[in-house]
């Protein structure tokens, strides 16, 4: 039986867990992930965890925090006046925004703290710092 490859489209279900067992992500009830094996496109675990799979086959694998998303930056963490919100936005606590730099990069950042003056604005990705577990299900190859 066919076995994937680097450079294989693949359509995969999946089912991501932390550590604790708490459920962050699922393709249940969706369409399954299609990716290109090997190419990036997603995590490096849940990447390299279907090179050599078949179709058909289910695996657990445990994905380390430097094969998921990496280690918590606190460089990432920065404190933004709130002067500069605009005047109809009320900054709260887990609220997401997009913020831009002097490059014209857009990325998203999660308020995780409202002070007087000022609001803490976090850019690492909310799974930074997390060992990840994948329940994978290769359902088809090409």
């Amino acid at each position: 039986m066919e076995q994937v490859k680097k450079g294989d489209k693949v359509n995969v279900h999946y089912h991501g867990r932390l550590t604790d067992g708490s459920t962050f992500d699922s393709s249940e009830g969706r369409e399954p992930l299609q990716f290109t094996a090997g190419e990036g496109q997603v995590i490096k675990g849940f990447d390299d965890a279907v090179v050599d799979m078949k179709q058909g086959e289910k695996k657990t694998v445990n994905i380390p925090v430097d094969h998921a998303y990496g280690p918590r930056k606190d460089d990432m963490v920065m404190e933004y006046p709130k002067a500069e919100f605009p005047a109809d936005m009320t900054p709260t606590v887990g609220m997401e925004i997009q913020m831009g730099d002097n490059q014209g990069n857009v990325f998203p950042v999660v308020i995780t703290e409202v002070k007087e003056e000022t609001v803490l604005l976090d850019a690492n990705h909310p799974l930074a710092g997390q060992e990840l577990v994948f329940d994978i299900e290769l359902v088809s190859i090409g």
